[in-house]
């Protein structure tokens, strides 16, 4: 039974592949979230052809301004990411993404790219979306070694680093 649920799961996952940089779009698909400390990311990601094959491009950007509890989680929260298009994952895990700093405007920025194995289709292009879970980054508590930190929690709420 095991055997065919992680079959499943394999078939229903595209593979991507590093494929170099390109420039976005003038409107990229934008996400992001806040961190209830304050502070947040902001994810833009377009989709393009390549050899026939749909290719994900993209950057990401921080609060400049932020908790030192959500230092550097970054990673953890971006690789809990995924590309979605007409409801199926084309890419999970974010880690590719190239950083930049927080701006009004995330078109024409060059990203970072991967090329999934998924066919290329020009009418899903716009429809791509970029889904963060939300998730706890910093676990407080009150023993002797976080003097009461609070739990500070990721929240999927848009584009959220300022600029």
């Amino acid at each position: 039974m095991f055997a065919i649920l992680g079959a499943a799961i394999t078939a229903a996952c595209t593979v991507a592949t590093a494929s170099g940089v390109a420039r976005l779009s003038s409107e990229p698909s934008l996400s992001g979230g806040r961190y209830t400390s304050g502070g947040g990311l902001t994810v833009a990601v377009d989709l393009r052809e390549a050899a026939g094959r749909t290719q994900v491009c993209g950057v990401w950007a921080q609060s400049r301004q932020q908790s030192i509890l959500t230092k550097h989680v970054e990673r953890r929260v971006l690789g809990a990411g995924s590309v979605v298009v007409d409801g199926r994952r084309v890419v999970t895990g974010l880690n590719f993404l190239r950083e930049v700093p927080p701006q009004p405007d995330y078109g024409g920025l060059e990203g970072a790219c991967v090329t999934t194995d998924r066919p290329w289709n020009p009418d899903t292009a716009a429809r791509a979306s970029v889904r963060i879970p939300r998730q706890i980054v910093h676990r407080g508590g009150y023993d002797a070694f976080d003097a009461g930190e609070p739990t500070v929690y990721f929240l999927p709420t848009g584009p959220a680093a300022g600029g």
